[in-house]
């Protein structure tokens, strides 16, 4: 499985039978994950394709491109159902709420829109206030700000560009909770939920950060390099992250340790990560330079299964 260049995300779709992949050469594929076989390729954007998210139905993608735009595919046929206009900062993160009504999207310009995805028209905007003093103390991430809803759907968290991590009540509009460890750290914004919503796992530059939801108490810190992706498993016992090496490192979650870590060839970094809906299959893209000047994107799906806490770098991958 390849593009044309970089790989900068992907993601299986809800039934694990296919993977989205984006990459700079600014399409979207999508893959037969039995067969490896390409599908169909989607075109449209105009530049680098950033990130993907599928409606939990899997019947619409959503894609995030550098030409400021995001765009709802019908997967089905391949075709361009809407086109969400009026972006103003390209590297911006989306995520389907649970009904798949909703698309939120989010943005370093402290702002977070609320897509009504049957009308492709603003429901609701979301604000937070300036906050300079953070911003002097915490350097400004490039990233963006991330996103994920809770599995009940009540709940929308976002990473912010003044290191915070907000809990929002979507039904209200307003911050029904703020998260932040003691000091401040710059680095890129990612945030995930575990599929209970007992966990949220953020991160910055130095590490992973585990918080427990229901009990409120300081977070678990998984120190490691600066990252560019993080997964939870389906069961929520593992997390998947990766970063500008050419490592993927899985953690015990309840452990708070490092269980395994899998050897990438590539000398772009690993750009991605994703489980496969049962947990048994990870997927991870990336870049390597071929020639002086041109950079291709391969994806690699890692057997799971066949790796145990004693592998530390061989998971049968195709």
């Amino acid at each position: 499985m390849s593009h044309d260049a970089i790989v900068r995300c992907v993601a299986f779709s809800p039934d694990g039978k296919t993977l989205a992949s984006a990459a700079d050469d600014k399409t979207v594929k999508l893959w037969d994950v039995a067969t490896g076989k390409e599908q169909a390729t989607l075109k449209g954007h105009t530049d680098w394709v950033w990130s993907l998210a599928y409606s939990p139905d899997g019947k619409t993608l959503a894609s995030v491109s550098k030409d400021t735009t995001i765009k709802l595919w019908d997967v089905a046929t391949g075709r361009e159902k809407a086109t969400l206009p009026g972006h103003t900062e390209w590297q911006c993160s989306v995520a389907f709420s649970p009904d798949g009504k909703t698309l939120a999207e989010g943005s370093k310009d402290r702002t977070i829109k609320l897509w009504d995805v049957r009308t492709a028209k603003v429901r609701a905007t979301l604000k937070w206030r300036k906050d300079w003093l953070a911003e002097q103390v915490a350097p400004l991430p490039k990233e963006e700000a991330a996103l994920a809803y809770s599995p009940d759907g009540k709940t929308l968290a976002s990473q912010n560009v003044d290191k915070t991590i907000h809990l929002w009540d979507v039904e209200t509009g307003k911050v029904r909770a703020t998260l932040n460890e003691q000091g401040l750290r710059g680095g890129p914004t990612y945030v995930a939920y575990s599929l209970d919503g007992k966990t949220l796992a953020s991160t910055d530059e130095g590490g992973i950060l585990l918080w427990s939801l229901k009990t409120g108490e300081k977070p678990t810190r998984l120190p490691t390099l600066i990252l560019t992706c993080l997964a939870f498993s389906p069961d929520g016992k593992a997390l998947a992250s990766a970063g500008q090496g050419k490592t993927i490192t899985l953690w015990d979650v309840r452990a708070g340790r490092e269980r395994a870590t899998l050897t990438e060839d590539t000398n772009w970094g690993v750009t991605s990560v994703a489980f496969s809906p049962d947990g048994r299959t990870l997927a991870t893209g990336s870049g390597n330079l071929h020639g002086p000047t041109r950079w291709l994107g391969t994806i690699n799906l890692w057997d799971i299964a066949k790796v145990n806490d004693t592998d530390t770098s061989h998971a049968d991958r195709r």
